[in-house]
């Protein structure tokens, strides 16, 4: 409002175009003729040319952004029409739109329509009742540029979103759906040579380069996050799901989508669903995509164990994701409380085990795994009934085993020192779960030096999965962000990393100072650079690399302050 004021009282005096009308009429103080001002403005606006129009679609947009739930323009019966009819016009007349600073006014029209459809069921109502979608969609097929695609998705989102007007967007939606697929895989976007207008509105008139590439790569991935969630409304309805589905690099791309729940978020809608269970359990790299999420450190990796379980549920899938997934979640039995989920441990191995006495497998390796399972819901019942002496003559068998492990690993004996581990935990209770995370963290730690990615995985995890709360194990974590690394995932090696930080300065209150290990440093400054989302960040630390090399020679720890100017921008994310 302030923004929209200065412009009013500098331009008011010597402009007599419609649009000094809008800011004359915004500081009106009489409500009724404001209203009759204002409606009138917004019915001239689209068939009106001045070039101050620019001036009002900016201010209408600071209002829109910093306020959306404010009824006083989007109750107006003529303010969503003349937001539709600006986009039309756009589309076509491109005189129009080339000529002053017209170039903005899709753009801002868009933008305006999704913030005040964001919350408000009336505002959503009402803009659907003067057609704002079939604008919408055309912006959305990219009919100017991917600039004005990302807020034209944004806005029909909010409208698929509310049940009173999804039908509106769901009138078109063949051409929406595919659409949205197209956007999420595509990456010419990146690579696509910046319009003036395009470089302005991403680096907000600054000019900075450094800014216009960041925020290249948040909108980007914006436009990605909010294509799916548009998927999402017509899945979570069971629509186009036969569509959704068909399009194997869509199903990878949504994959390896992180940061956000979007991604996982639609995968898991398709689990809901016959025959998106039908068509995932059919790719294997989904499968697998989903057990390295649920063995990660990811905020959603409550969602890659749900998909996998309502796969296991079905019969008509379970069989051809059993294979592939057995050995991940064997390591996650023994999980229990992850975020407001409990006993989540329970709930795989009932899921795994539901046809287990039939046995029925032909595969020895899932015979193996569905074993050890059995064994600890076996040795669960056992140890109920083991008396107090027992229990303390194998507290003390299973102590020695580790302390004897431990001496044969300096030794270097490191084959000898697994070997002990194993024994110990052979014979350690299942109630002894702090022993028993230590052992399995130790002889994870044995399979990295042996180069044995899988195994140490599997092993960090089990420790993992035991520690309370799940996945604060600092050792564990640092040990399996390592194996990832060995394997060359490095999105999971990079988020183990950084919740081995997170747990580092948690841990203790000496530790709570300004500094990390510099090894860590190093780990994430490598993963980053294979992560797109943090190039930005990536090349921040970069900058700072003769320091960094200067003071990690002799293995000391590294300040951060440098660190934390180059990763702030995705820590918050």
């Amino acid at each position: 409002m302030e923004k929209i004021n200065r412009v009013s009282q500098a331009d008011s005096l010597r402009c007599s175009g419609k649009a000094c009308c809008f800011f004359k009429a915004m500081k009106n103080r009489d409500p009724n003729l404001k209203r009759s001002l204002l409606c009138r403005f917004f019915d001239d606006m689209p068939h009106v040319d001045d070039p101050l129009h620019v001036l009002v679609m900016s201010g209408l947009w600071s209002l829109a952004m910093s306020n959306p739930d404010d009824p006083t323009l989007p109750s107006l019966p003529s303010f969503f029409t003349c937001m539709a009819n600006l986009i039309h016009k756009a589309l076509n007349d491109l005189h129009w739109l080339h000529k002053d600073q017209n170039i903005y006014i899709p753009y801002y029209a868009a933008h305006i329509i999704g913030s005040y459809t964001i919350n408000s069921p009336r505002f959503v109502a009402k803009a659907a009742d003067v057609v704002v979608v079939p604008p919408l969609v055309e912006l959305l097929k990219g009919r100017l540029s991917w600039v004005e695609q990302r807020v034209a998705v944004r806005a029909l989102g909010h409208l698929a979103s509310f049940d009173s007007t999804f039908e509106a967007v769901a009138s078109y939606e063949e051409e929406v759906v595919k659409v949205s697929m197209r956007v999420v895989f595509d990456e010419s976007v990146k690579t696509k040579q910046k319009e003036k207008y395009q470089s302005e509105l991403l680096s907000r008139g600054l000019g900075d380069e450094g800014m216009e590439e960041q925020r290249t790569e948040e909108w980007t991935s914006q436009l990605q996050c909010w294509s799916i969630q548009l998927l999402n409304c017509f899945a979570s309805k069971q629509r186009s799901i036969d569509v959704i589905v068909s399009d194997g690099r869509f199903l990878t791309c949504l994959c390896n989508m992180w940061g956000s729940p979007a991604g996982i978020g639609l995968l898991r809608i398709l689990c809901q669903s016959k025959a998106g269970r039908k068509a995932l359990s059919r790719h294997k790299d989904v499968v697998l995509s989903l057990c390295n999420l649920s063995r990660s450190s990811d905020d959603f990796q409550y969602m890659g164990i749900d998909c996998l379980l309502l796969l296991l549920r079905d019969k008509n899938t379970r069989d051809s994701v059993l294979e592939g997934s057995v050995s991940c979640l064997v390591d996650l039995v023994e999980l229990g409380e992850l975020g407001r989920r409990r006993d989540v441990g329970g709930a795989i191995a009932r899921a795994l085990l539901v046809d287990y006495k039939d046995g029925l497998y032909c595969d020895k390796e899932v015979e193996r795994a569905l074993g050890v399972v059995w064994d600890l819901k076996v040795g669960r019942r056992r140890e109920a009934r083991m008396g107090k002496e027992d229990l303390e003559k194998r507290r003390g068998f299973v102590s020695s085993k580790r302390r004897q492990g431990n001496e044969q690993f300096w030794g270097g004996d490191i084959n000898g020192a697994m070997g002990a581990y194993s024994e110990a935990l052979e014979l350690c209770p299942l109630r002894l779960w702090k022993e028993r995370l230590v052992l399995y963290s130790n002889r994870a730690q044995c399979h990295l030096l042996l180069r044995e990615a899988d195994e140490a995985i599997s092993d960090a995890t089990r420790a993992l999965s035991l520690s309370r709360p799940a996945n604060s194990h600092a050792k564990s974590l640092w040990r399996r962000s390592q194996a990832y690394d060995a394997k060359g995932l490095a999105k999971e090696s990079l988020l183990d990393c950084l919740m081995f930080i997170n747990v580092f300065f948690g841990s203790d209150e000496k530790r709570r100072c300004d500094k990390v290990p510099y090894y860590a440093i190093r780990m994430i400054c490598k993963q980053m650079s294979y992560v797109g989302l943090f190039s930005s960040a990536s090349s921040a630390i970069d900058g700072e690399s003769d320091d960094i090399e200067s003071i990690g020679k002799d293995g000391k720890q590294l300040n951060m302050v440098a660190f934390k100017s180059g990763v702030a921008s995705f820590l918050s994310l």
